[in-house]
């Protein structure tokens, strides 16, 4: 669908969103979701995924805040879908002489087969909510009780009551330790290819929203920042646990069991930082003024860590990935402007 007006090229907004995978890229359209991988020097394989959304199950699941919630989940359950379609594709590509094997990754390959990649995605998902508890939600509270009670050991109560202080620090510390944990991946250079693949996948939403021909040399030329990111999603979510932490209360008389205690609050409150995040960044993404320009600027400046130029082949594959989900209808646009 073009968005012309009056004959002058209006900037179109489509809900085509995707994801970084193995090797490749998925992409989402209204209709289908594909999923291209690169498998050789001149083959890109691509895919349709069989992918039901929640939000299809009826009205409630699109109400403003709760379709934030739905789409988190949506999200989770279709990059992992995606992820281990584009790892088995990256996985067959390779031929492997069995020579070569260990006399374990033999047994491993016997006895499991196909379903090992699935045990290592779900031990490593168990891990990384663990690790995830861990350093952005029980971390920083203990951090900020354990200052306290070094510094301010005569009058805690007074220091405890400034939850504006806690709710502060605590934010300060998740945003530092995200963006330290995204340069410390994007030090790895599988990684490094995985945020290529990123910014080829906003590249090409932007050649799209554009009106252009979906060649490399038109997506070539556009900027790997989008604010429909979920790194700009991420971002902004810390941010609003600032505030949402100054209603949690502090409990610091209680030591340990006390951090424990704010912690699992807090993950009770995500629910509401889901969905005022992700009503805040359709907004950015449906609108361009100073006050989504604000909005928007934490996660565009992470961007710069998490997306990369990609090179013309992996252009090559982000592009074999939005073709197929385009629909001829125009269903995808959410606006033109």
């Amino acid at each position: 669908m073009s968005c012309n007006k009056d004959n002058i090229k209006a900037k179109k907004i489509t809900s085509i969103g995707g994801s970084a995978l193995i090797e490749g890229v998925m992409m989402r359209g209204p209709k289908k979701v594909n999923v291209s991988v690169r498998t050789g020097k001149d083959k890109i394989e691509s895919e349709e995924l069989e992918f039901k959304s929640l939000s299809q199950k009826g009205k409630f699941f699109r109400l403003p805040m709760i379709r934030g919630i739905v789409g988190m989940i949506d999200s989770f359950r279709l990059s992992y879908k995606a992820l281990m379609m584009s790892a088995d594709k990256a996985i067959n590509a390779i031929e492997t002489d069995e020579e070569e094997m260990s006399k374990f990754e033999k047994w491993l390959n016997d006895k499991l087969g196909e379903k090992f990649m699935g045990i290592i995605m779900t031990l490593a998902s168990v891990l990384g909510i663990a690790l995830a508890f861990v350093l952005f939600f029980w971390l920083p509270t203990f951090l900020y009780n354990l200052i306290i009670s070094i510094n301010f050991p005569d009058n805690v109560s007074d220091v405890v009551n400034a939850r504006l202080t806690q709710s502060i620090f605590e934010g300060v510390v998740k945003i530092i330790l995200f963006v330290c944990y995204i340069l410390l991946v994007s030090r790895m250079e599988d990684m490094k290819r995985v945020f290529m693949y990123h910014g080829a996948e906003h590249k090409t939403i932007f050649c799209y929203e554009a009106d252009e021909e979906l060649t490399v040399e038109n997506v070539r030329k556009h900027k790997r920042f989008h604010p429909r990111c979920g790194t700009s999603f991420i971002i902004i979510m810390l941010i609003l646990g600032i505030i949402i932490g100054l209603f949690v209360p502090q409990f610091t008389v209680l030591g340990v069991w006390g951090t424990v205690l704010r912690s699992a609050i807090k993950i009770l409150l995500l629910p509401i930082t889901i969905g005022v995040g992700y009503e805040l960044i359709k907004i950015c993404g449906k609108h361009d003024n100073k006050f989504t320009r604000i909005i928007a600027a934490p996660g565009l400046w992470a961007q710069r860590i998490t997306t990369r130029e990609p090179s013309d082949d992996i252009i090559e594959v982000a592009i074999a990935a939005i073709t197929p989900v385009i629909p001829d209808d125009g269903s995808d646009i959410i606006s033109c402007k």
